[in-house]
């Protein structure tokens, strides 16, 4: 499988999920109706569905729109997350195909939103799989608790995402790597997985270049959100529960300045 990255508005991140053998394709989060249809269109595929990870205007936005200008696509979205636009509601589980060697299965990955659906995608044998994590997870990051609980958001990074395959590539809804990983020297101020990784993002900015995707395996090294089962972690934020741990993290990176 192919997958194209679209920057939208300021710092979001549409992606085009392509199926090499039959050119159909899944557009996640098209905010921007036209920029998609015109790389859709640069690129010879047959767009089917739209992803939507979370009914956030910003990702959910371009719905409407997308069924104007493509009647017969369909529009996925959690099955409680009030997506606009959704024509078919997914459960936790739901597997979708995207012509003969895709498969989409989706992820309830609540918190930032009560019905966020997260993307696992799988191609054809010697493809990484990926996943498209909206504002869920980011790289070294992870979105704020808008409608639900640092156990939620324990749940969704920490075991439904942290059990994914380690060289699974993550697609995330947001450029936000930079600021992330200058907070999470903050709580870890040793780890040099986190220093390197800073210093290549950094340079990738600079070159205008997007800096997704991590992997799931990366995560578990640099992402202070997804390292709290760690008594290291627990220690800097005065606790030994993971799910405090997570909390005080998020209320850090909501007070963080950097």
């Amino acid at each position: 499988m192919q997958i194209l990255h679209i920057p939208c508005l300021e710092d979001n991140y549409s992606y085009i999920i392509i199926d090499e053998a039959t050119k159909e394709a899944a557009v996640v989060d098209p905010v921007e109706p036209h920029k998609i249809l015109r790389v859709a269109q640069e690129n010879g595929v047959d767009l089917k569905l739209v992803l939507t990870t979370h009914h956030h205007w910003d990702h959910a936005g371009g719905n409407d729109k997308m069924k104007q200008l493509l009647p017969g696509i369909k529009i996925i979205g959690g099955s409680i997350d009030n997506v606009q636009g959704c024509t078919n509601k997914v459960e936790n589980g739901e597997k979708l195909q995207l012509g003969t060697d895709t498969s989409i299965l989706s992820l309830h990955t609540p918190c930032h939103t009560k019905g966020h659906i997260s993307y696992y995608v799988t191609g054809k044998e010697g493809d990484d799989p990926a996943v498209f994590t909206g504002d869920t997870l980011f790289i070294a990051g992870c979105g704020k608790f808008f409608e639900g609980s640092a156990e939620q958001m324990y749940q969704s990074l920490c075991v439904t995402l942290a059990s994914l395959p380690k060289p699974t590539r993550v697609y995330c809804g947001h450029e936000y790597t930079v600021k992330n990983l200058q907070f999470a020297l903050t709580v870890e101020p040793d780890n040099a997985k986190i220093s390197e990784k800073l210093s290549w993002a950094q340079q990738k900015r600079k070159a205008g270049l997007p800096t997704v995707p991590s992997t799931i395996e990366e995560e578990l090294e640099t992402n202070p959100f997804m390292r709290v089962d760690l008594p290291e972690i627990q220690a800097k934020t005065g606790t030994t529960s993971p799910v405090e741990a997570l909390r005080e993290i998020r209320q850090r990176k909501d007070n963080w300045r950097g």
